[in-house]
């Protein structure tokens, strides 16, 4: 039986082009801690797939828990920018709020 890598490694041979595919692959990568297949996988998703919005926060909460709080801000910044062009709003409240906690402006607990 294959694994989760697996399965979506194979069908994103399928659909090479597909950003939900990179996505989830990535986000895999994530939950296994491979780390830099991680990076690698979100820089690609912002470079080449910049429209995908999910691909902020969760790339903002890796640089995080890297320590890279810096980078992690500009990345949060350009999500915001995004989600307002692309009027979603969820998606722009949550990246907000993340931005404000990686600046400290107020805390997770509040």
């Amino acid at each position: 039986m294959e694994s989760r890598l697996e399965q979506l490694q194979n069908f994103l041979k399928e659909s090479p082009h597909d950003p939900f595919l990179k996505y989830a692959l990535t986000m895999e990568h994530v939950k296994l801690e491979n780390k830099d297949d991680a990076r690698n996988g979100f820089e690609e998703l912002v470079e080449i797939h910049p429209d995908y919005i999910g691909t902020y926060y969760h790339f903002g909460k890796f640089l995080e828990s890297e320590g890279e709080k810096d980078q992690a801000i500009e990345i949060y910044e350009k999500g915001i920018l995004i989600a307002q062009q692309k009027r979603n709003f969820h998606a722009l409240g949550e990246l907000k709020n993340a931005l404000m906690m990686a600046s400290g402006l107020f805390d997770e607990d509040e």
